[in-house]
């Protein structure tokens, strides 16, 4: 089969090997995964043409799923030849190449720009192959083997940690950086001095997409630093979600605040919200409707849009506190016509002459204030009981023995 064959004549000598050598007809399960990672390689045009350009070694690096066995040996017996032309799979010549590491990048967003989507243009640095000397080092390209490791890169240190003891241990050839390779004064490359790579700026453009989410990842492939033979890494973007003045995000919904006075919760209310995308909504209750301190009321589709369907959107909550008029803020008059116009109050059925009742005064509280002095309370009650503890156990041993 040519290396220009079709999806649906790949797919076709596929189903046919497939058939052939499947566990429930008989065949090789072993045969019949490596002819199924061949496939994958094959029916992919990515990994087919990551193979094509490096070899083996980078679908490997690559972390390709398969069988446990090379899919590359099958390639002959399912299409009669090397679909990747000349210099493909075994024996094509080629170096073994790995994979660079990713270079992450944490991006901080307004809620603002993930409730509207925005593209952000950032400046990036990155090693890029040297191209004066085409990543080789030298202006000839030759190189010589380095005498400070023999060529392997790392040398063996042995080091006495104690009389009669030593330590063997492995290190990075401070010679030649762990190349293996010396390059010689006169013959090192110009532009970037046998290091093999220069710097470069990039500028990439982050788009983020109406309702991402904190911790999402934006992910460009191959833009990390290149280095000879390897597969350069990607660059990711984790989105990092700064907090609003306004507003609080739970997954698709957003949640405010809202303080309203006691006149506000019985008699009805209206109010004005900035929303993240400049508009602004009107929210108000309806006629005899009442609002209870603590209570929700929800607004429907002016959450966060959905990240993907971003004409989809959760809901915008509201969360009231009502607050009371304070000491002094009504008169006399004012406390008798309220007593006029609201529900009496429950009569209080209780003998005050009672030797057995008693009658008390509330005061004011900060409840922060009593949670941190009780969290101290219990550190100190398990330090005494620590003490104690302590304490006790040398007599108990001492009796014990007695």
């Amino acid at each position: 089969m040519p290396k220009t064959a079709s999806a649906a004549e790949i797919k076709k000598a596929y189903r046919k090997m497939a058939v052939k050598h499947h566990p429930d007809k008989g065949g090789d399960e072993h045969k019949f995964k490596e002819i199924s990672a061949a496939y994958e390689v094959l029916s992919d045009e990515e990994k087919r043409s990551l193979y094509d350009q490096y070899g083996e070694e980078a679908l490997k690096d690559g972390g390709m799923g398969g069988g446990g066995g090379s899919p590359f040996d099958i390639f002959e017996a399912m299409f009669g030849g090397n679909p990747f032309g000349p210099g493909g799979g075994r024996g094509g010549g080629r170096q073994r190449v790995r994979k660079g590491e990713d270079v992450v990048h944490g991006l901080k967003l307004g809620l603002d720009d993930l409730y509207n989507g925005v593209t952000k243009k950032l400046s990036l640095s990155r090693n890029v192959i040297c191209k004066k000397c085409d990543g080789k080092g030298s202006k000839s390209g030759a190189s010589g083997t380095c005498n400070g490791c023999k060529g392997a890169g790392v040398k063996v240190v042995v080091r006495q940690i104690a009389p009669g003891m030593v330590q063997q241990m492995q290190t990075v050839c401070n010679t030649c950086g762990g190349t293996g390779q010396t390059i010689s004064e006169k013959d090192k490359c110009e532009v970037c001095k046998a290091q093999k790579v220069v710097q470069e700026k990039k500028v990439l453009e982050v788009h983020i997409e109406k309702g991402m989410r904190h911790n999402q990842k934006i992910v460009f492939q191959g833009e990390a630093d290149e280095a000879p033979d390897t597969i350069p890494g990607d660059i990711v973007f984790v989105v990092q979600q700064k907090d609003h003045k306004t507003f609080t995000r739970k997954g698709d919904d957003l949640f405010i605040e809202k303080e309203i006075t006691l006149v506000e919760a019985l008699c009805g209310m209206k109010m004005t919200v900035d929303h993240l995308d400049g508009r602004q909504l009107v929210v108000s209750t309806q006629e005899g409707e009442t609002i209870k301190p603590g209570s929700f009321k929800a607004v429907v589709d002016e959450g966060m849009p959905k990240h993907g369907m971003p004409f989809q959107k959760g809901r915008l909550f509201i969360h009231f506190t009502v607050k009371f008029p304070g000491p002094g803020d009504l008169s006399d008059e004012d406390l008798k016509a309220l007593e006029n116009i609201l529900p009496g109050r429950p009569a209080l059925s209780i003998d005050m002459d009672s030797e057995n009742v008693e009658e008390v005064n509330m005061c004011e509280v900060d409840m922060e204030q009593e949670k941190r002095r009780r969290e101290a309370e219990a550190r100190s009650r398990s330090q005494y009981d620590d003490s104690d503890d302590e304490g006790a156990g040398g007599p108990g041993v001492q009796c014990a023995q007695q």
